[in-house]
């Protein structure tokens, strides 16, 4: 979708499986004056003094109140972004009446408020919900984003997640990650005897979906870059297996036919394999899985426990975990298999690898003595940092835009885990809602 086109550009509507929503975009009447039209006004990456950006998101016309409308949903995106900072919105009068025209940049100076978003929201004649927005520089005065959307009122929710990450690509100057989905463990009842389904939700806890009924345990789940199925360990009357879930249609199937125990599974960048860990006796090689030939590889053949594979965002490299030097470490391999070399040296046992999908750090978990922290290091070892410590912290998995660490905490004394993100830089940590207690996050790609 791009904006300001000179006539309206519609969107072909695709089926549900792979389209969540049909979209049209119309031309909104100012475009972006070319003297100001800068790829980012705020650097993300470390350097001096950190200073969130301020903004200000004002009431779209014909919009209500609540959690559940375009402002108060864009207003929670930017509070859990950490470099972008809305404003209270009753540090100032939200009196634009006419949304289309520029705000008083004066009266925006004075709350030091750096941009400014106006909007509407309404229904159109034949029933469909029409939301627009614009995103003014109070510097200059000048408008540098806008778009407008129609679509069915039904997917009001996600229109503001499309908002929000423009908006946050606008100034930032990177990829959006508001309008994606987690699938999680749901976790309720006793804690020897849990029920765990798996579940799925908006990235910022509405729309929970169940995908499995708690019949069988389930851990690990894994989102497919390419299509709408997911890959998870399920714990049955036989050996634990791989399984792969459409999450629209619901059909599964078991990935192999191996003999003992897989677990660990994990997508290649085009998903089209699956890497996965099998347990042979006292030891755990790591194979992949051919998913239009059902081909496997074996890429691994030691006495040791190799698990927790996962691709370089390029296919060429795996990152994995083993204890094949005495404790759980961090080793690289080629995808094809051999070359195996540690890179992780801290303090500590070292667990749950998983490669940024902007390749440039490897987050993962970090056992020292009762602490257990999340950190990240670059893909060669050096610039380990821990991002957030505490007991018990575990299973990592990046934002599609790498700047964002979802994870669980099973917390002592709080009866169970829950899901937190963090951002890269360890600036801001946010509780991420769940009906009830939740483990194993897995981030999906942007929304198509």
């Amino acid at each position: 979708m791009k904006p300001f086109l000179s006539n309206p550009l519609s969107l072909t509507r695709r089926s549900a499986a792979k389209l969540l929503i049909g979209l049209s975009a119309a031309p909104v009447i100012a475009p972006i004056p070319r003297a100001f039209a800068q790829d980012r006004y705020l650097d993300v990456r470390p350097g001096g003094e950190f200073k969130p950006v301020s903004i200000a998101v004002t009431t779209f016309a014909g919009d209500g109140s609540g959690p559940s409308h375009p402002t108060s949903i864009i207003i929670n995106n930017f509070r859990r972004s950490v470099f972008l900072n809305p404003l209270d919105p009753k540090s100032f009068v939200s009196d634009v009446s006419n949304p289309d025209q520029a705000p008083q940049m004066d009266a925006w100076k004075t709350i030091n408020a750096q941009f400014v978003v106006t909007g509407r929201s309404a229904r159109s004649a034949d029933g469909r919900l029409q939301t627009e927005f614009r995103l003014w520089d109070v510097t200059s005065g000048q408008q540098i984003a806008g778009q407008q959307y129609v679509t069915d009122p039904n997917n009001a929710r996600r229109v503001a997640h499309i908002i929000s990450d423009t908006i946050f690509s606008r100034i930032t100057g990177e990829k959006g990650f508001f309008d994606t989905r987690v699938v999680f463990v749901d976790e309720t009842g006793a804690r020897d005897h849990r029920r765990k389904r798996l579940a799925i939700m908006d990235q910022d806890g509405a729309n929970v979906r169940y995908l499995t009924r708690g019949d069988d345990l389930v851990v690990t789940p894994r989102f497919s870059p390419s299509s709408q199925d997911i890959t998870y360990m399920s714990f049955g009357a036989a050996d634990p297996k791989v399984l792969l879930l459409n999450i629209e249609t619901g059909q599964r199937e078991v990935v192999g036919n191996f003999p003992g125990m897989t677990f660990s599974p994990r997508f290649s960048p085009d998903g089209q394999k699956i890497v996965m860990s099998l347990s042979q006796g006292a030891s755990s090689n790591l194979f992949t899985m051919d998913l239009r030939s059902r081909n496997t590889t074996r890429l691994s053949d030691s006495s040791s426990i190799d698990t927790s594979p996962s691709y370089s965002p390029d296919g060429t490299q795996i990152v994995f975990e083993s204890d094949r030097g005495g404790t759980q470490q961090i080793y690289m391999m080629s995808a094809a298999g051999g070359g195996t070399r540690r890179v992780s040296f801290g303090d500590g046992r070292y667990s749950t690898p998983v490669w940024s999908p902007r390749g440039d750090y490897i987050a993962f978990t970090r056992q020292k003595g009762s602490s257990f922290g999340i950190g990240v290091m670059k893909p060669d070892g050096s610039g380990e940092r821990i991002l957030t410590e505490g007991f018990h912290n575990e299973g990592p998995t990046w934002a599609p835009n790498g700047l964002y660490i979802m994870f669980f905490r099973d917390a002592s004394g709080q009866g169970g885990p829950r899901l937190f993100m963090v951002d890269l830089y360890g600036r801001g940590e946010f509780p991420v809602p769940t009906p009830s207690f939740a483990s194993d996050p897995a981030w999906s790609p942007l929304l198509n």
